[in-house]
C-alpha cells in the first residue's frame, strides 16, 4: 500500500477512534501499529478490510449499546454495554491476520499482489480477508443480534433451549442475518479493490497455468463475494459454538441477566473461592480462584458475587481466546478450501 494513503488513512482510523473514546489508549497504540503493519502489503485489500471491520464494528457496538447496557450487567457491578476496548481486544480480532502479513513481507517481499490478483491467487491474501469475514461476521452477529425480540437459542444443546441474551453460544435468525450482513461489508470491499486478472505465476504463492490461464469474470467475481460472505457467516457459527462450549456465561441470579467480563476477560463467581469450569451432566466442576481471577474482576462485596451462577459453557477460554480460535481456524481453512477449488496444493502454494 503506497504510502501517501497509508499515513492519513492510519492517523484518521486512530483520531476516530480516540475522539469517540472506543479503544483505550493501550488500545490505541496497538491498533497503530496492526495498522501500519497492514498497510505493508502490497495490495490496500488487507489494511481496507481492517478499516471497514473497525469502523463497522464501532458503528454496530454505538447502534446497540442503550439497549444491550439493559439486558447485561457488568462484572464491575454498572450496567451493561460496552465501554472502550482494550488491546487485547484488538489483537483478537486481527492478530491472525497481522501474522500472515507479516509471514508474507518477510518471505515474499517482491510479491506483485498490488498490480493482479489471479485467478488461482494469492492464498495468503485468502487467508487474510477470510480473517475479516469471519470477524465481521461476529462482531455484527454479537453486537446486533442482541437487539432480536426473540430468545436466543443456545447453539450447543441439543434442544436448541432458550437462554438469557448475551448469553455466549446463544443465537437468533436476527444475529445470523446481522453476521450476513457484516461478511458482506468485507466480501463487496474485496471484490472492489482485488486487482483481479488472469491465472498467476510466479511468485512462489501462486499458481501457474491453472485451467488454460483463466481469468476472472463476472460470475467469478459474484462467486467470490458468495464464498466469502457464507465463509464469514460460518465463522461466526463457529464462534457461537466455541464460546458455547468453552466460555462460561454467568447469570446474575438477582436479576436473570448475563454478566459480562470487562474487556472481554473471564467472570469471576466468587472471590478466594471457586470458579466454575463448566456443567456437566447437571453438576458444577469448579477450581479454587486465583489472584489473576481476582485481578480481572476485582470484587465489590461478597454477595454481589454470591448471587452469580454458571449458565452455560466450561470456563477454559475467555472471549478473547475463543475470537483468536476462531479466527484462526478460519483463515487457515480459507486457505486450505481455496487451494482445493483452484486445484493447487496447499502446503506447496506457500513455499
Amino acid at each position: 500500500m503506497k504510502v501517501i494513503l497509508a499515513v492519513p488513512a492510519i492517523v484518521a482510523i486512530v483520531y476516530r477512534a480516540w475522539s469517540r473514546k472506543s479503544l483505550t489508549p493501550i488500545g490505541l497504540v496497538v491498533a497503530a501499529l496492526t495498522a501500519s503493519i497492514h498497510a505493508i502489503y502490497p495490495s490496500p485489500v488487507p489494511f481496507a478490510c481492517l478499516a471497514v471491520f473497525f469502523l463497522g464494528g464501532t458503528t454496530m457496538t454505538k447502534i446497540k449499546h442503550g439497549i444491550k447496557a439493559r439486558l447485561t450487567v457488568s462484572s464491575s457491578g454498572s450496567a451493561g454495554g460496552e465501554g472502550p476496548r482494550n488491546h487485547v481486544q484488538v489483537l483478537a480480532n486481527s492478530v491472525v491476520a497481522t501474522i500472515l502479513i507479516i509471514f508474507h513481507a518477510r518471505y515474499f517481499p517482491d510479491s506483485n499482489g498490488s498490480t493482479c490478483f489471479p485467478w488461482g491467487g494469492d492464498i495468503l491474501t485468502v487467508g487474510i480477508i477470510a480473517n475479516y469475514a469471519a470477524v465481521a461476521a461476529d462482531t455484527y452477529s454479537s453486537e446486533l443480534g442482541i437487539l432480536s425480540k426473540s430468545s436466543p437459542r443456545l447453539i450447543t444443546s441439543p434442544t436448541l433451549r432458550e437462554v438469557p441474551p448475551g448469553t455466549n453460544g446463544g443465537v437468533t435468525l436476527a444475529g445470523l442475518l446481522a453476521g450476513v450482513l457484516g461478511a458482506f461489508t468485507i466480501a463487496l470491499t474485496t471484490v472492489l479493490l482485488l486487482p483481479f486478472c488472469g491465472t498467476g505465476s510466479g511468485h512462489g504463492i501462486t499458481a501457474s497455468g491453472l485451467d488454460g490461464g483463466k481469468a476472472w469474470g463476472l460470475r467469478e467475481k459474484v462467486l467470490w463475494v458468495v464464498a466469502i460472505t457464507v465463509w464469514g457467516v460460518l465463522g461466526s457459527v463457529l464462534d457461537s459454538f466455541l464460546g458455547g462450549l468453552l466460555q462460561a456465561s454467568v447469570v446474575d441470579k438477582r436479576t436473570g441477566k448475563v454478566v459480562e467480563g470487562d474487556g472481554g476477560r473471564k467472570v469471576l463467581i466468587h472471590p478466594g473461592e471457586v470458579i466454575s469450569t463448566g456443567i456437566h451432566d447437571g453438576s458444577i466442576r469448579v477450581r479454587r480462584a486465583s489472584a489473576a481471577d481476582t485481578a480481572v474482576a476485582p470484587p465489590s462485596t461478597d454477595a454481589d458475587y454470591e448471587s452469580r451462577k454458571i449458565e452455560t459453557g466450561y470456563d477454559i477460554l475467555d472471549n478473547n481466546a475463543v475470537n483468536v480460535l476462531m479466527a484462526l481456524i478460519m483463515s487457515v481453512g480459507g486457505m486450505a478450501v481455496a487451494s482445493y477449488v483452484w486445484d493447487m496444493p496447499f502446503l506447496s502454494s506457500l513455499i
